[in-house]
């Protein structure tokens, strides 16, 4: 077993530290926004919604920051059902940043690719590994137990066979 080095970093922080600051610079977002947005948009516009940029304002005469206009994509006619939730959506999103960030949501429909979520189930075992498994959950009489050890065994083995 190997122990995290104290000293080392992350892979998402260094990649972070390199996308952030082109994400800044072309889009006005971060990459904290992007990985936060389904959880931002809520479960009713996490899958057909997108953040594209942040058109930030310039500054009044005095320097003071004026909060910017939001570019998100959204997908056919769910548009109109977010276009009357906007209001808690600029809510949610000033909240995630902390300052009144963006006052004004600009809606474009257009398709939002959605990465493919894989099954986290494994398919059930066959042959000699279902028989090992089962060898090895005999005497296990708490059927939680059982089944917990039945699905880590299933996903152990199952990469051994491939």
């Amino acid at each position: 077993m190997s122990y995290p080095r104290k000293d080392g970093k992350q892979i998402s922080e260094l990649t972070n530290g390199i996308i952030d600051p082109v994400l800044a610079r072309r889009a006005g977002i971060n990459s904290a926004l992007l990985g936060s947005w389904d959880e931002i948009a809520g479960e009713d516009f996490a899958d057909c919604t997108r953040p594209e940029k942040i058109a930030w304002a310039r500054g009044g005469d005095d320097g003071s920051f004026r909060p910017g206009v939001l570019t998100v994509a959204c997908e056919g006619a769910r548009a109109l059902f977010l276009t009357h939730a906007q209001g808690e959506l600029i809510q949610r999103i000033n909240s995630f940043f902390g300052f009144a960030a963006v006052h004004q949501l600009r809606i474009v429909q257009k398709p939002v690719y959605q990465p493919v979520k894989r099954s986290r189930t494994p398919p059930p075992l066959k042959g000699e590994a279902a028989r090992k498994l089962e060898g090895m959950m005999q005497g296990i009489e708490d059927d939680k137990l059982r089944q917990a050890i039945a699905r880590l065994g299933t996903a152990v083995l199952g990469k051994r066979g491939k």
